[in-house]
């Protein structure tokens, strides 16, 4: 338990027959089934037992000892885990969704791609019996919610509240933090490249020493908030970046516009525009963008909705691209060398060649490429060129790969 060190008699022992007897219960719970009972753990040990996989949403661990249990992918949304000790436990691929983990102690703990989403990891109060059995409340030493040193690698954070926390030197490398409440926060030489901190609320935070290097900080609340020392290279915020948008010379929607009609009309009306370098985060969702061959080389598109947008043979090198919604896109043959995609939505996109007359086929180009933790399920990149991409917790399920060129195991 976060700064406590209750004894084991006053934490009794929970074995795995008693485990495995409550959590059938708990699935009969959960289905409404006769016999069904809410798994209840309140005060007990668990520490080191392995619950990996098991569906306890919504289970009750207040005042818990689980040291180093083993909790990957297992589902934990709406669990109350309030003065839990989960020090070095394994986590990762958990769902705490909407869990109350109010002064719990994650300290060293491993929750790589977890989803916390609305997770409530406010302060809390340390819960301990007495020698009479009573339950007495306390304010833990560190009066926060202890995440030093974890690893929340690509953890889904959106909207949680994470107030006063004590995070420091905690990884949160590629995280989702959208809407993250943060305080107050204790992040002193945190990790967070690449991290998305999108309206996120950072006023009186400590970022002393803190990794932010290529995160997003669009709409972040830094008021009062310690940067002393941070490394905050290729950080994008709210300042526009790369070319103004009045080189075009028209306004954007007319640009668009008359793009699409010199593609529809081979040119022979509508105009021919160079979209390189923009920075086009402000148009707003776009699902069925045409864009087919055009050059977007540089441009900074991260995180708008281009769902099924016609960009076969477009020009994306170097682009950012990041947590862009282009599911069912049609990419065939665009060049993406160099493209930042990390946490991209790729679903069913099309990848494959794009034949232009007879034999001549342009493979699409993923060369270089950052698509970690992009979700590429149903995508169709035969012959795709992968050639040195980071491709690191991407989702392949259902993905055609089929001769393509991929990247070389990493030692």
């Amino acid at each position: 338990m976060a700064g406590s060190d209750i004894s084991q008699r006053q934490r009794p022992k929970v074995g795995y027959g008693e485990l495995l007897a409550t959590i059938a219960d708990h699935e009969k719970y959960r289905q409404r089934l006769p016999g069904g009972r809410r798994a209840i753990f309140q005060f007990r040990d668990l520490s080191h037992l392995t619950m990996a996989g098991v569906d306890l949403a919504g289970a009750d661990f207040t005042g818990c000892n689980l040291q180093s249990v083993n909790l990957a992918d297992t589902n934990l949304s709406n669990a109350v885990l309030y003065g839990a000790d989960l020090r070095g436990a394994s986590m990762q691929g958990a769902r705490l969704d909407r869990a109350d983990l109010r002064g719990a102690s994650l300290r060293g703990a491993d929750l790589t791609g977890a989803r916390l989403q609305d997770a409530d990891m406010r302060d809390g109060v340390i819960a301990e019996r007495d020698q009479s059995g009573r339950v007495q409340l306390r304010k833990p030493d560190h009066e926060a919610v202890d995440l030093g040193g974890a690893r929340l690698v690509a953890a889904d954070l959106t909207g949680a509240n994470l107030t006063g926390v004590a995070a420091g030197r905690t990884d949160f490398t590629d995280a989702i933090m959208v809407n993250c409440q943060l305080a107050r926060a204790n992040l002193a030489a945190a990790r967070l490249e690449g991290a998305n901190l999108s309206g996120a609320d950072l006023s009186g935070a400590n970022l002393k020493d803190a990794q932010l290097r290529g995160a997003v900080l669009v709409g972040v609340n830094l008021e009062n908030t310690v940067m002393a020392g941070a490394d905050t290279r290729n950080v994008l915020d709210d300042k526009p970046q790369g070319r103004p948008l009045a080189e075009l010379g028209v306004p954007i929607e007319e640009a668009f516009r008359l793009y699409r009609l010199w593609v529809e009309t081979g040119g022979s009306k509508g105009r021919l525009f160079d979209f390189s370098r923009l920075d086009l985060r402000q148009i707003g969702p776009r699902p069925g963008l045409v864009l087919t061959g055009a050059t977007l080389d540089g441009a900074i598109l991260q995180g708008l909705n281009l769902e099924r947008a016609s960009m076969q043979g477009t020009k994306l090198q170097d682009a950012d691209l990041r947590d862009c919604n282009l599911s069912g896109a049609d990419l065939r043959g665009a060049n993406l060398s160099g493209a930042l995609l990390v946490r991209a939505d790729l679903r069913d996109a099309d990848l494959r060649p794009l034949i232009l007359g007879g034999d001549r086929a342009f493979p699409a180009n993923l060369t270089r490429s950052l698509l970690r933790g992009a979700d590429l399920r149903g995508a169709r990149m035969k012959l795709a060129w992968l050639d040195e991409a980071d491709m690191t917790r991407a989702m392949l399920d259902g993905a055609d790969l089929s001769e393509a060129r991929l990247p070389q195991r990493r030692n």
